[in-house]
């Protein structure tokens, strides 16, 4: 544990009904003592763990009345004693409860202090940190669940049950180094053969989850592309369900991308309306159209939106798994459908549901979001590096000694723990909780 006592408002900086001040550290305490005096005959040194006492917190010139708790190391969120004292919401009120704690002898607290001591002291892993700020900053329910997975520890549960399967066989092997005299060996090797293989299978299964975590994280980007005047717009707006881009009968009204998010099953979902797809354009129009064309590569999904004939989207392949091929205006003339994915009306609404539960499907696959996902580049990043390290030792089997398959083996465990924080290096450490605020 740390031997300094930090302070900082835990709660947002804006006008509330209630603000926090923790304090965590040996002396929070003896700093509770000094600012807090109890409504009650029982002193703030006696006072009971996980119990909220009611009194006045001494500040600058003035006090507040409020409530003071006190959770005793090592059942704290740190795993060191901490007092919470809860004051009125107001932004200078608990700015002046945080000056009197710094006053008797605690420290400011800097970005994710607090939760770094409890990585430090075991309370929890490092990806589940992470999962903990994932759930803070989450733009979409979807990345709160994702993130709350991730703070339960699930992630971090099956990364060091591989760890564990690693470690076994990395004895076996040592074994089998340290006592060449035995008869019998402990590392059969077509047996570690499928053993890495099995695992290797784990990992990149978890690999493979990315793809739809990161949408998770980050959105999905939908660019919307036709002709000019096949309802880019109005669709646009209908899905929006108010109105962001100008909608007008003349060609060529959108010059430049135009943006707005809904969210669809917890998934932020990026709209792009772009420029009309046309061979004449002037010299503004061409830029929009040149914008249009870029927007259409980068996209995670395409919405193709027509009025009438279907003719292939240029630059696009027929089979792109990103393309939604959409007929617009069904409630002036009917669509055949061969021809498109999905008939829909911007003017009505009809068929909207449907749309979206196709770019749903096209986004995460009709399995939805029933299950846990890879969120954090970081955690991607380190089973990509151990899974390489399983595939060079399973094809090191029978060409290279044990000794050296085993660096192999020993680098894809070490990977893994990157993720856990058991191998974490200091800069690996303070980048995960840069990402926090003061006072969590």
């Amino acid at each position: 544990m740390s031997n300094s006592t930090i302070a900082a408002i835990s709660t947002a900086p804006a006008t509330g009904g209630v603000a926090i001040i923790r304090i965590s550290g040996p002396q929070s305490l003896s700093v509770a003592q000094k600012i807090f005096a109890p409504s009650g005959k029982t002193q703030v040194e006696n006072f009971s763990p996980n119990y909220m006492y009611p009194g006045h917190i001494l500040c600058d010139g003035f006090k507040d009345y409020g409530l003071c708790v006190f959770f005793k190391a090592p059942r704290s969120f740190t795993g060191e004693d901490v007092v919470e004292l809860h004051c009125h919401g107001g932004i200078q009120l608990s700015r002046a409860v945080l000056k009197a704690a710094l006053s008797n002898g605690a420290c400011m607290a800097t970005n994710g202090e607090f939760t770094k001591r409890a990585f430090l002291n075991g309370k929890l892993s490092l990806a589940s940190a992470e999962g903990m700020i994932d759930m803070i900053n989450a733009s979409g329910l979807a990345e709160v669940r994702a993130g709350a997975m991730l703070y339960a520890e699930k992630l971090t549960n099956e990364v060091k049950a591989i760890q564990a399967q690693l470690k076994d066989i990395l004895a076996g092997i040592a074994a089998d180094i340290d006592y060449p005299e035995e008869d019998v060996a402990s590392t059969d090797l077509p047996d570690l053969d499928r053993r890495l293989d099995a695992i290797g299978n784990a990992i990149d299964g978890m690999i493979k989850g990315y793809g739809t975590g990161k949408k998770i994280k980050s959105g999905v980007t939908c660019a919307l592309c036709g002709a000019p005047n096949a309802g880019k717009s109005s669709l646009l707006n209908a899905l929006l369900g108010y109105d962001k881009a100008i909608v007008s009968p003349l060609a060529g009204t959108t010059r430049d991308a135009v943006e707005g998010s809904i969210e669809i099953d917890g998934i932020v979902y990026n709209l792009v309306d772009t420029a009309g797809l046309r061979e004449q354009a002037d010299e503004i129009e061409a830029i929009g159209i040149s914008i249009a064309k870029k927007a259409v590569q980068s996209a995670d999904i395409i919405l193709y939106v027509c009025e009438g004939e279907y003719t292939p989207l240029d630059g696009v392949a027929e089979d792109d798994p990103r393309l939604i091929k959409i007929y617009n205006k069904c409630d002036i003339s009917p669509a055949r459908m061969e021809q498109f994915d999905i008939s829909v009306s911007a003017k009505t609404g009809e068929n909207l549901d449907k749309l979206k539960s196709l770019m749903a499907s096209k986004a995460v696959g009709e399995g939805g979001l029933s299950g846990a996902y890879v969120i954090e580049q970081r955690h991607y990043e380190a089973l990509c590096r151990a899974s390489m390290s399983l595939k060079n030792a399973a094809s090191a089997i029978g060409l290279f000694p044990l000794d050296i398959i085993s660096l192999d083996i020993n680098d894809a465990w070490s990977a893994l723990g990157e993720i856990t924080g058991e191998t974490a290096n200091e800069e690996i450490i303070a980048n995960v909780f840069a990402k926090f605020c003061v006072g969590k």
